[in-house]
C-alpha cells in the first residue's frame, strides 16, 4: 500500500493520468489503479519501469516506510503521513507547486500566517 501511495503521489505531481502511466508501461489503467490502491503487488521489474517513467530512483517508493522505533519516531512519522496525505490531494499539489513561486519571502510568510489563522479558526469550531 505504501509503494502504491508513493506511485500515486508522484504520478499526480507530474500531472499524469492513470491512463498515461499505464500506456507508458504497457498496462491497463485498471492495473495502475490496483497498484496505487495496494490491491496488487508491484513486481521488482515493474517497479523499476515505473521509477524510470516517473523519473525517480526505486528507493523513492520506500521512503517513509514505517520502521519500529521510539515515540519521537512515531511523531515524525505521523507528521510525514499528514504531509503525504496533503500532497495526495489536488489542492495540496497545487499549493505546493505555487507557494515557492511567490516572490518576496515576506509575502510567503504572510500567506503562511493567513493559512495559520484560517486553520486556527476552524480548530476553534468557527
Amino acid at each position: 500500500m505504501h509503494v502504491g501511495a508513493r506511485v500515486r503521489m508522484r504520478r499526480r505531481f507530474l500531472g499524469l493520468t492513470q491512463q498515461a502511466l499505464a500506456e507508458s508501461l504497457g498496462l491497463t489503467f485498471q492495473q495502475v489503479q490496483k497498484y496505487e490502491r495496494g490491491a496488487n503487488r508491484v513486481s521488482a521489474s515493474k517497479l523499476y519501469e515505473i521509477a524510470r517513467t516517473l523519473h525517480v530512483p526505486v528507493p523513492y517508493f520506500f521512503e517513509g516506510l514505517a520502521d519500529t522505533g521510539s515515540d519521537e519516531d512515531d511523531s515524525a512519522r505521523d507528521a510525514e503521513v499528514s504531509i503525504r496525505e496533503f500532497l495526495m490531494t489536488p489542492e495540496g499539489q497545487e499549493l505546493a507547486s505555487l507557494y515557492p513561486r511567490i516572490g518576496p519571502s515576506r509575502l510567503r510568510r504572510q500567506v503562511l500566517e493567513l493559512v495559520r489563522a484560517i486553520a486556527g479558526d476552524e480548530q476553534d469550531g468557527s
